[in-house]
């Protein structure tokens, strides 16, 4: 196994525009997501008429920096989206907010955001084993007409220029963060599809295993990188 070190943010690689935006909350863009999902945070929704406030006083601190993570119930890989659709549809009764809406991009950006600053620490061993082989298994498979990998432009050729930008050790420390080419706050998947188009490999659907392994294979990569949602990035 290996990962850079030292791992650097994202951030490091930004302009000084960019690193001026994430650092001022009340100039940070995605702030508005993070004020949008306290407020979902504490509406009764459903049948049962709970909030996600009535079972997490603590609003799921430290979440952010420890998962990806294997279900105890179910064996499955969970991301902390996916963990938050379980529980609309477990525990409030209702339909899981979908992937890539402002509702759920909200309550991910307002959990994350009481992470920010901790340290990512995800478990890779024991159940989590077989999803984190298949992780890195996808980061260093070439795909696409362009025929690269992840691990072509993050590990091989990061600090170096890409037209007008510089290539990131690619973390997704910051997810979900606000992207200036999006002008809208979005998740680390969809920047894998993103990643996915500029190398014209096929689209994988928001939530898709193969998504969910790598997500925590980066996790792994940026072992002590704080969290810092929402972060801002070009």
């Amino acid at each position: 196994m290996s990962r850079p070190s030292p791992a650097r943010s994202g951030l490091v690689f930004a302009g000084p525009t960019v690193r001026a935006l994430q650092a001022d909350d009340f100039a940070n863009p995605g702030m508005l997501w993070v004020e949008r999902g306290q407020k979902l945070w504490s509406e009764p929704v459903g049948p049962s008429r709970r909030s996600c406030g009535s079972c997490h006083a603590d609003a799921l601190r430290g979440a952010a920096a420890s998962l990806p993570a294997v279900d105890a119930a179910t064996g499955r890989l969970v991301n902390l989206e996916s963990r938050i659709q379980a529980c609309q549809a477990q525990r409030q009764g209702i339909e899981p907010a979908a992937h890539e809406s402002d509702a759920l991009l909200a309550l991910s950006a307002y959990v994350a955001y009481q992470s920010r600053g901790m340290p990512v620490r995800v478990e890779v061993d024991g159940p989590a084993r077989p999803y984190f082989e298949r992780g890195r298994a996808s980061y260093h498979r070439r795909i696409g007409q362009l025929n690269l990998a992840c691990s072509h432009c993050h590990d091989a050729n990061w600090g170096r220029r890409l037209g007008p930008e510089t290539i990131s050790q690619g973390h997704g420390v910051g997810y979900p963060a606000y992207r200036l080419e999006w002008q809208a706050l979005g998740s680390l998947h969809r920047r894998f599809r993103s990643c996915l188009s500029g190398v014209r490999a096929e689209m994988l659907p928001q939530g898709h295993p193969d998504y969910l392994a790598l997500e925590l294979y980066l996790a792994w990569r940026a072992s002590s990188l704080p969290v810092e949602t929402p972060a801002v990035r070009r």
